[in-house]
């Protein structure tokens, strides 16, 4: 049984540290100065999360008084390219839509991401309850990153060489405010398989909340996390590809996609927290695998059965792919019976190489 009362926060970003560490080493300053610079704030907001954590202080605190029950409470501030948190507020809850068409995209992807687990799943915010969903945009000068602090969401507007502006894709909203959902739930261990898991289940909501605002079906989708994100001299489609691990990017400059698709690929590194962003790509497979064999609305099946797991109590903290898969399993029986949507769990599971218990 999982044992989430404190609701640890990490801190979590889009683009991998692999990724900027790459860029880093480039030769043109214009490519290696941004990712050096983000990689600097990068540790600096790591370590601050660290330290509110160890010292108690509160995971979450709420800039706005708790909205009406199922309805969303969103504020976006403008960091002004700064790096003091919140920033100054630029549109609030119901406030129309003003001239900056960043801001206008962050409130847009709060709400998205608000509807889909409202109304797909019965969630009230990503906490349960209701919780204000703060974003900032505009952060820092060519800052090649969107994040989750445990707080709220962060947006750069990219360096413009590599990568663009980080609400452009509003998987990547999704993807990060379902961290907050982990944090509130299974709060998953950001470390080796478990923190690929985390990763994964923000992939995953990512692009749900993307196929939900698109109104696409798991067969319409094209399962790429954060397409659009990538400039115009990148030879690539988005950072990670879930129907494809491994084939979203190969670019001299940024690298090749690294993600495995199966266990047989698994990378065991002691980087980024134990690959964590590298080594989600196999359980990401998996559920494209699951949500495609069932076809429809992948939320409605395959998603329903992957919250399950994830707000379901039985989640241990630092769970291995094994013990997600047999949840699924176990859950994909619990609610549709010994049907295809079991099946279809249990074969995505045999085709990645994760056994089911």
């Amino acid at each position: 049984m999982t044992t989430n009362g404190g609701h640890r926060p990490v801190f979590c970003t889009i683009v991998p540290p692999h990724v900027l560490d790459r860029l880093s080493q480039a030769e043109d300053p214009l490519v290696h100065g941004p990712a050096r610079r983000t990689l600097r704030r990068d540790a600096y907001e790591r370590t601050q999360r660290r330290l509110t954590t160890v010292v108690g202080a509160p995971a979450v605190t709420t800039r706005a008084a708790a909205a009406e029950p199922g309805t969303p409470q969103r504020t976006v501030y403008d960091a002004e390219h700064g790096t003091d948190l919140p920033g100054v507020k630029a549109r609030g809850e119901g406030e129309e839509p003003g001239q900056d068409a960043t801001v206008n995209r962050a409130y847009a992807g709060l709400g998205a991401t608000f509807e889909l687990f409202l109304k797909e799943f019965g969630r009230d915010s990503i906490d349960g309850s209701g919780l204000p969903l703060d974003a900032t945009v505009h952060y820092d000068r060519d800052y090649n990153n969107a994040f989750w602090n445990g707080e709220q969401m962060v947006f750069g507007d990219g360096d413009g060489e590599i990568f663009l502006d980080f609400t452009v894709a509003v998987d990547v909203i999704g993807h990060e405010l379902a961290h907050g959902v982990t944090q509130y739930t299974a709060n998953l261990d950001y470390f080796g398989q478990s923190g690929a898991l985390n990763e994964s289940v923000s992939d995953v909501f990512g692009a749900l909340i993307k196929q939900y605002t698109l109104g696409q079906t798991a067969e319409e989708a094209d399962w790429l996390i954060g397409a659009g994100l990538l400039a115009p001299r990148v030879t690539g489609v988005a950072l990670r590809s879930m129907k494809e691990p491994g084939t979203a990017y190969d670019d001299d400059v940024l690298g090749k996609d690294p993600q495995p698709a199966t266990m047989d690929d698994y990378v065991r590194t002691g980087r980024d927290n134990g690959g964590v962003h590298i080594n989600s790509g196999i359980p990401n497979h998996a559920f494209h695998l699951a949500a495609t064999t069932l076809g429809g609305h992948a939320w409605e099946r395959a998603g329903q059965i992957w919250y399950d797991v994830l707000t379901g109590g039985e989640l241990d903290q630092d769970a291995q792919f094994t013990d997600f898969a047999t949840l699924t399993v176990k859950a994909a029986r619990a609610r549709y019976g010994e049907g295809a949507e079991l099946n279809a769990v249990t074969k995505a599971w045999e085709r990645v190489g994760v056994r089911t218990l």
